[in-house]
Order: C-alpha cells, then structure tokens, then sequence
C-alpha cells in the first residue's frame, strides 16, 4: 500500500494542475447541482418490523381516505384569567378561529372542541385537533401561514392560543454562529500546531473543498434517495473534522520530510505514503462502522451512516490527491518560516536538517518520558478515572424528543405544557389501539371486549369509543396514558396492554395493534437498546482484527479495544449526566432534561470508532516504524510521542471544535451528538491514546508486539509504516544533530 501511495502522491505533486482543475471541476457541479435540485423532505422516523410500524401500515392499508402518519396540529386555547373558555364570547372566538381553516385543500378536518369534549374540568383550556391530508414535509407554506394566521385571530380576541403537532416542524438549517466558532478554533489550532499560514490554510482549504462536495452531493441527491437534514448536517460534521485532521497528518509528515533533507517532490510521495496509508486506514475503518449502521433496520440511521460515510470517503481522496497537489503549488512555503530561514543556502544549517537536542525536548517527548518512569500509576489513574466519568452511563434512558424537549421559547412546547396542564401529562402522548377484526366472527364484540381490556389496564386515563373503517373489518381507539409519553411508566404501560389484550386475541381471533407516535417511538428505543451490544461485538472485532493486520501484534489490538470501550462508556457517563440529570445543561443551552435520544448509542459508538481507530494508527505508525528498525520498546514510544504527539493533540483539538460547534444548534439529535462526539474525542485522544496506550506498551515491553509465527505468516503485510519505502530509495540526508534518531538493525 505504502508503495502504492508514494505513486499517488508524486503523481498528484507532479500533476498539481490537472489535479487541482479536476477537484475544482467537481465542487462547481456539486455545487450547482445542489442549487439545482429541489429541497430536500423530512421523513417520519420509522423501524420495519415493529409492532407499532404494523399498525400503521394497516391503517393506511384500511383507512385509505387518511394519513395515519399524517400532519397534524393541536391548536390549545386558554382563557383569560378569571375566565372560562366555554363563555359565549370566548366561545365565538374559538370557532371563528377554525373556521378560518376551512377552505384549504390541505386541512382534513378541524374538530370542534366543544362537540368533542375537549375542555378542561375547569373549563380553562380547550383543544382542537387539526388534520392534514399530507406529511408535514408536505405542507406549503400558505397552509402553515393560515394556520399561524388563525392563532394570531384568537390572540387578538383576548384568548391565549398555542400550536403544537408536526404542522409547524421545520428542519435544522446549519451554518450557524457556533459552527463558525468552532471552525474557528480549528484555524487557530492549525496555526499554532503547524507555525505557518500556508499549512493552515492548506488543511482548511481542502477540507471545505471535501465538505462542500459532500453536502452538494445530499443536497442534490436529498428527494430522490429521501435524505434529510440530518444526513447533511451530519456530512458536514463528519466531513469538516476527519477533513482538516486527514490534510493535518499528511501536511506534518510533509515538513518532517522536508525538515529531513527530501526534495518536495519526493517529500510529497514518502508523505503520502507512509501518513496516507494511515489515512486510508483510518478513513475505512469510519466508512466500514458509518456503513454498518445499515443492519440495524432504521431507514433513517441507514441513511445517515451512508451520509456521513461518504464524507469520509471524500475526505480521504481529497488527502490523497489535493494535498500532494497544493504541495506542488506551494512548495517549501508549507514550512515554517524557522525551518525555511534554516535551510536557506549559506545559512547557519544550510546543509543538515534542524536539530532537536535533548534540551529542547518537546512537550510529548518529555510527557512520554513521564509515563514510561510511572506507567502503572499513570494507567491506574486514567482507568480509574474514565471508569468515574461512566458510572452516569448505567443510568443510561433511550427515547426519542418530543415537544416536551423543545426550548421553552417555542409556541410547540407551549402547548405541551398547556395541554398538561389541562388534561395530564398523558394527553401529550396517546396510544392508538388498532383492531383487526377481519378474523373474527362477531367484531362488534370482539371490539368491545378489547375496549374494555384497554380501560381496565392500571395506567390508563381514558379510552375513547372505536371508530371503523368502511368495510368495518377494522376500529381504532385512543388510550390516554396516565403518565408523560417519555416516562417508563408509560413505556411499561404500552408492555401491559400488549399483554393483557393478547387473551382478545385468542378468543376472538382478532389481531390487536398498539402504535401512535409514543408507542412508535418506545419500539424504537427498545430495538436500539436490543442492538447495541451485538453492533459493539461486531466494531470491537472489526478493531481486533484490523488492528492485527496494521501492526502485526495480538496485544495491541486488545489494548486498542479496551481503550475504546473506556472513551465510549466515559462518552455515554457525559450524556447520561448532561441530558438526564441536566450537569451543565444551562451552560450549553440545553433546556430541557429527559431520555437520550435512542440513536444516539449506536451512532456514537459507529462513529467514535473510525476516530478512536485514527489516533491509534497515527501514534502507533510512528512507534512500530521504530520499533522495527531497532529501538527499543521504550525508545520506540518517545519517538511516537517526539512525532505525532503534537499533530494527534491538534487533531483532536480541531476535532472537539468542529463537533462543540453543533451544540448550540436547536435540534436535540444535532445537540446530543455534538456532546457525544466532543466527549468521546476528547477521552480518547487524551487520556486512553496519549496515558493508557504508552502506559501498557511500556508495561508490555517488548511482548506488545509479538506475533505467532502462524499468523505472521498468513496475515497480509500492509506495510503501513511505510518499510518498503526505505528499501525502495535511499533515506533522505540527515547532518549529525538530526531530529531522527539513529537506530541499531532492525527486526525482521
């Protein structure tokens, strides 16, 4: 691969023209082609197979004149104080107010809340339910003006009026001020790591360059493959941050190069070769997680992790090919204005590359040299410490947001509150009990008796009367919780009247259905909790075995994976604390507490492995490429840290930045993920990469890289390190005080 790679990246330096007008090309139609397409929908969250996802296929199936999973708005009236709704005045004004409605082809129906007795017992707060004959993605903005428009009628009449329902939904647009902050940081990061503009710039550019084809490519391609929002915002995540840290590595092995003695040229190919095939690595072992995603049987996770995959796929041609190309552009420019002024001709080192003396050992130098003097202590300090920091994580709730997780500022948690107020917490989250009585003998009885099971179940509020489709071979009825829709008793509600009408079942042959968005939503979160642990085996095996491949080694992979396992559960401890106990939730503008979004889990675990897998290989790469040209063990982690500890710590600064940025976004999935991701990033790099690996490679010793002889023999060489690079051209010039240090033979 190494060899491989080198070709690519002289080929790219030498071709830097045609390569850059190729990229160049490509973003301008990405580009257009995203102006061009139509705005992308979004989806209703769905999970094939599920009981709840059954009903609702049924309904449509049966009910052929509605939508089940329909738009739909709750428009909540409140009196003024001292009065009560139903008064003559106030009573006018709520039915001036929905017959403004009438008339639009998309309104289904507006009930009447005082026919449908949908008053509060004080008679404070009324409600009307407004269905739509489309999907929320579906409605115009005309549709949602009128109804906007009608509400503001009722306020104008002294009335206090909210909207809650899907009707108002709008997606989460990004290019935010905290996004533009936390690219920010990234610059200056990039600045300080590199000591040059022209390295900087050069990261950026060509990650904005992979983002903004990637984030093209959704856009264009949102309505005919039904991506939503989220699949962009998570493309351009992903793509900003593995982006900027793949052009990073690269552009660092570059300047050693340089620093070494090689011509730009052929600093470009070793750089590409050796740096790149990390890069590679790296780059699948995100793409293999993201894509994976597909097996657990949610459309939309599927979708995101094919999104976010391709980002990462883009990220690393662009590595690949743009960055050896901007090098042919700018040349010795890349490099610091020190180690250009140093190898000026007739300068002080004109003829030897910059000397690192052991005075002036670096920070990672002198941290490794730490950890090696106190390696149990440092590894019983960070295990301990990260094992702290999960604890939250056995308190883990799954669940999806609802309006009850919306700011306080919006008219839809408005009306959530409202309708608490007035009818229960319950009344927010109905079930919709769906019976088929197509198998039956006599379904007006069957029908009864499951009627009469549902209201008997402890934790119903209320059941109302069934309503039948034409061919009257289906009812439907709506049970009002007693308990708030992302509560457990709720959840363990939907369990018991699953079980107490499965007796209807049998005795009347008849099949009964609990769905509606609460019970939709408790499947989902029950898949996703049924999923995690086999989708954990297949990523920690994955690790184990790539792991082997790259470094020929049995106890570094089980290093790795453990190390992983430490970052995810810490990474989980941070949700748990922040989105259900509210740690902090103030300080990130988080308002509301509950449940952790039920994707998140598995999203997070599919994600943090692919990075986690990068900062392995970039540190490692150096260590074993050491390591096998005769250092020792320890010598071997000191010229780890001596080369890649800064450019690691810059990566995963950048990284924690770009992912910070999307906390101040609204959406609550976009929110979780960029604490998730922040989080885990950050326990990664820092504590198990940069404490726990040294840590147990110096207590290893020599054993962290052995290998049977079996398997050494059949295991492909990827030659990651970049070996046959040495033999293939001689190495680069070095003078007597050389940053690279000189090694006995190496190991065969």
């Amino acid at each position: 691969m190494a060899t491989f790679l080198y070709r690519i990246g002289r080929w790219a330096f030498r071709r830097r023209r045609l390569v850059g007008g190729l990229w160049l090309g490509v973003l301008l139609l990405a580009v257009a082609a995203a102006a061009l397409a139509p705005a992308g929908e979004e989806e209703d969250l769905s999970m094939p197979g599920t009981e709840s996802q059954k009903a609702f296929d049924l309904l449509d199936e049966r009910f052929p004149e509605s939508n089940s999973q329909g738009a739909e708005a709750r428009l909540v009236f409140r009196a003024p104080d001292g009065q009560r709704v139903t008064a003559q005045r106030n009573r006018a004004a709520v039915e001036d107010t929905l017959g403004s409605l009438d008339g639009s082809d998309q309104v289904a129906s507006a009930s009447d809340p005082y026919e449908a007795g949908a008053v509060s017992e004080d008679g404070t707060i009324a409600y009307s339910t407004v269905t739509y004959a489309v999907d929320a993605v579906d409605l115009t903005e005309p549709t949602k003006s009128a109804l906007e428009s009608a509400a503001n009628q009722a306020r104008d009449a002294g009335l206090t009026v909210e909207i809650g329902g899907s009707a108002l939904d709008s997606e989460e647009e990004p290019g935010g001020t905290t996004e533009i902050i936390g690219v920010a940081v990234a610059a200056v990061v990039l600045i300080l790591a590199l000591g040059s503009l022209v390295a900087a710039g050069l990261s950026l550019l060509t990650a904005v360059v992979g983002v903004a084809i990637a984030f093209g490519l959704v856009s264009a391609l949102a309505v005919p493959l039904g991506l939503t929002s989220t699949v962009a915002i998570l493309a351009l995540m992903l793509g900003l941050a593995v982006g900027i840290d793949y052009a990073l590595f690269i552009t660092s092995r570059f300047r050693d190069e340089c620093a070494r003695g090689s011509d730009p040229q052929e600093a470009a190919g070793r750089a590409v070769g050796t740096a790149g095939s990390a890069v590679v690595f790296a780059g699948a072992t995100v793409f293999i997680a993201l894509v994976g995603l597909g097996v657990v049987g949610i459309p939309e996770l599927t979708k995101m992790g094919l999104g976010g995959a391709g980002a990462v796929a883009l990220a690393v041609l662009v590595a690949l090919t743009l960055v050896p190309a901007l090098f042919g552009f700018f040349g010795r420019r890349v490099l610091s204005r020190a180690v250009r002024r140093a190898g000026r001709p007739g300068g002080e080192h004109a003829h030897q590359a910059p000397t690192v003396t052991a005075g002036r050992d670096g920070l990672g130098t002198r941290w490794a040299r730490f950890v090696l003097r106190r390696p149990g202590a440092v590894l019983l300090t960070a295990v301990l410490g990260l094992g702290a920091v999960a604890l939250p994580a056995l308190s883990l709730e799954l669940g999806l947001p609802g309006d009850e997780s919306k700011s306080v500022e919006t008219t839809q948690r408005r009306a959530y509150d409202l309708l608490s107020e007035g009818f229960g917490p319950g009344f927010n989250g109905p079930l919709t009990v769906v019976v088929d009585t197509s198998g039956s003998k006599d379904a007006r009885t069957a029908t009864d008796l499951v009627v009469k099971t549902v209201r008997g179940v402890d934790g119903v509020a209320s059941v109302g009367d069934p309503v039948l489709s034409r061919t009257k071979d289906t009812a439907v009825l709506t049970a009002v919780p007693r308990t708030a829709p992302n509560s457990g008793e709720t959840k363990d509600l939907v369990q018991a009247i699953r079980d107490a009408v499965a007796g209807v079942e049998a005795g009347t042959g008849t099949t009964v259905l609990v769905t509606g968005t609460t019970a939709l939503n408790i499947d989902i979160s029950e898949a996703m909790s049924d999923a995690l642990v086999p989708y954990l085996t297949v990523v920690i095996g994955l690790a184990f075995l790539l792991l082997t491949v790259v470094f020929r080694s049995l106890l570094v992979p089980v290093k790795a994976a453990l190390g992983f396992l430490l970052s995810v559960g810490a990474a989980f401890g941070v949700l748990v604390a922040v989105f259900q106990w509210g740690w902090a939730a103030d300080l990130l503008g988080i308002e509301q507490t509950g449940p952790v979004m039920s994707l998140m889990p598995i999203l997070i675990i599919g994600i943090v492995f692919g990075l986690a897998m990068d900062y392995e290989v970039f540190l490692l790469t150096r260590m074993r490429e050491a390591y096998v040209h005769g250092a020792s063990p320890g010598e071997a982690v000191v010229t780890g840290f001596r080369h890649s500890g800064r450019v690691v710590a810059a990566a995963a600064i950048i990284m924690i930045s770009v992912f910070g940025g999307f906390v101040g976004m609204s959406s609550p999935t976009i929110q979780t993920m960029g604490v998730g991701l922040a989080a885990a990033v950050a326990f990664d790099a820092f504590v198990v990469r940069m404490a726990i690996a040294p840590a147990v490679l110096a207590l290893l010793g020599d054993r962290a890289w052995w290998l049977p002889r079996i398997l050494n023999r059949v295991l492909p060489n990827v030659d990651i390190e970049g070996e046959a690079l040495s033999r293939r051209a001689p190495a680069p010039a070095t003078g007597p005080g050389a940053a690279v240090p000189q090694f006995p033979a190496g190991r065969h």
